[in-house]
C-alpha cells in the first residue's frame, strides 16, 4: 500500500463522527503493507483516532507506520497524549498530513523524533485540511467558525406573513441541518426565533454522543424559562447585554445591538470552535453586519411564497461595490430542495495547514 493511498484512508475516516469542538482526525496503521489499524475521533470525551488504531493493531504496530491527519496530540487533556501512545506501542514512522495549530496540544511531532521515530509531514494535507476545515479555521481566525443557515422558499422567504414556517423544505434537508449543528458544535437563535418559534435545537440524527451548545440571543434576559431551549436536555447559554443572573452578559456594540465579536471570543476562550446560526433574518445580519459570517448554508426549496419573513433582514449596504460577496463552494440537491453553500469573502485565502 503506497503512503498516498493510506492517507486517503485516513482522510475518508476523518470525515466520520462529530467530535466537536475537537478536530477531525482520522489514523491508519500500516505493516508489511497491509492495514493493521484505524480509527477516527467520533466524540470530545471519546478516544481519539491513534489511539483507535493502536488498539485495533495490538502487537502488530510494533515497526508500522502510521498515518495521521493531524499532528498527535502531545497533552493530557480528557485523554492522554497520542504521541506517547505512539512511542510506547513501537510505532517506526509517523506521517502526518497537518500540524496542529492548537497551541495547547502541538509538540507531538518533536516528542516523536526526540524518541527516535521517523516523521514525515504535509502528505495530502489540502484534502485533510478540508475534511477538518471547522477546526483548522478556528484556530487560524482565534475565534469560532461561523456558518449562518437557512431555509427558505425559491423567492427567499422563510416563513409566511403569519410566521408559519414548518416546514418549507423537506426531511433531506432538515437531516443535513441537524448534522450541521452536531457538526459545528454549537447552534444560535436570536429572541424572536426562540419565542416564536420555540425550537428545540439539538440534533437529533444517529452518531450524535455529545448534543450542540444552544446558545440565545436574549438582550434584556426576558425570554420565559418555559422554552423548550431553556429544557436542560442540552448545554444552554443565554446571551444578555447586562447582567442577569444565569446568562453571559456581552455588552452592547456602538452600532447598537448585542457585541457579538466578545461573545465570539468569550465561546473562542470557553473552546467552542464552531457556531451555527439558524436565525431569524435580523440575526443572521447582525452577524454579517459585524463580518462574521465565514460561510452561508442556504436550503432552497422549490416554492414561492410571494410575501413573508425574509431570510436576512437588516440594512443594506451603500453600494452594490460595498455589499459582502463570496464564492460559491457547491451546489447540491437535498431531496426535492438545494443546497447552496458560499463562503465569504476572505475565506480560504491564507493556507489552512500553513506548517506541513
Amino acid at each position: 500500500m503506497t503512503d498516498s493511498r493510506a492517507m486517503a484512508r485516513a482522510i475518508l475516516l476523518s470525515r466520520r463522527g462529530f467530535p466537536a469542538p475537537n478536530p477531525h482526525v482520522g489514523c491508519v496503521i500500516v505493516r508489511d503493507g497491509e492495514i493493521v489499524g484505524e480509527g477516527w475521533h467520533r466524540f470530545a470525551g471519546g478516544p481519539h483516532a491513534e489511539a483507535e488504531a493502536l488498539a485495533a493493531a495490538g502487537e502488530r504496530a510494533r515497526g508500522a507506520t502510521a498515518y495521521v491527519t493531524l499532528e498527535p496530540c502531545n497533552h493530557h487533556g480528557r485523554t492522554p497524549p497520542c504521541s506517547q501512545a505512539l512511542i510506547r506501542a513501537g510505532v517506526a514512522r509517523v506521517v502526518v498530513a497537518c500540524r496542529d495549530p492548537n497551541p495547547v496540544a502541538a509538540g507531538g511531532l518533536e516528542a516523536l523524533r526526540s524518541a527516535g521515530v521517523t516523521v514525515e509531514t504535509g502528505l495530502m494535507a489540502d484534502e485533510a485540511a478540508e475534511a477538518n476545515w471547522r477546526f483548522l479555521t478556528a484556530m487560524r481566525l482565534g475565534r469560532p467558525v461561523v456558518v449562518a443557515k437557512a431555509a427558505m422558499s425559491a423567492d427567499g422567504r422563510i416563513a409566511l406573513p403569519s410566521g408559519e414556517s414548518r416546514w418549507i423544505t423537506g426531511p433531506a434537508a432538515r437531516r443535513a441541518g441537524h448534522r450541521l449543528r452536531a457538526e459545528m458544535g454549537s447552534v444560535l437563535v436570536g429572541r424572536v426565533t426562540a419565542e416564536r418559534d420555540d425550537p428545540l435545537l439539538t440534533a437529533r440524527i444517529p452518531g450524535v454522543r455529545n448534543q450542540p451548545l444552544r446558545i440565545v440571543l436574549d438582550p434584556a434576559g426576558r425570554l420565559p424559562s418555559g422554552l423548550r431551549v431553556f429544557d436542560g436536555s442540552a448545554p444552554t447559554v443565554r446571551v444578555t447585554e447586562g447582567p442577569v443572573a444565569g446568562s453571559l452578559a456581552v455588552g452592547r456594540d456602538p452600532r447598537g445591538g448585542l457585541n457579538l465579536r466578545a461573545l465570539m471570543a468569550e465561546l473562542f476562550r470557553r473552546g467552542v470552535t464552531g457556531v451555527l446560526v439558524e436565525g431569524g433574518g435580523r440575526t443572521i445580519a447582525s452577524f454579517l453586519r459585524a463580518g462574521l459570517v465565514d460561510r452561508l448554508e442556504l436550503f432552497v426549496a422549490p416554492a414561492l411564497l410571494l410575501d413573508g419573513l425574509p431570510a436576512v433582514l437588516g440594512e443594506a449596504p451603500g453600494s452594490l461595490e460595498s455589499a459582502p460577496r463570496g464564492r460559491w463552494v457547491s451546489v447540491r440537491r437535498a431531496g426535492p430542495d438545494l443546497r447552496l453553500t458560499l463562503d465569504l469573502e476572505g475565506m480560504g485565502e491564507t493556507d489552512p495547514c500553513p506548517e506541513r
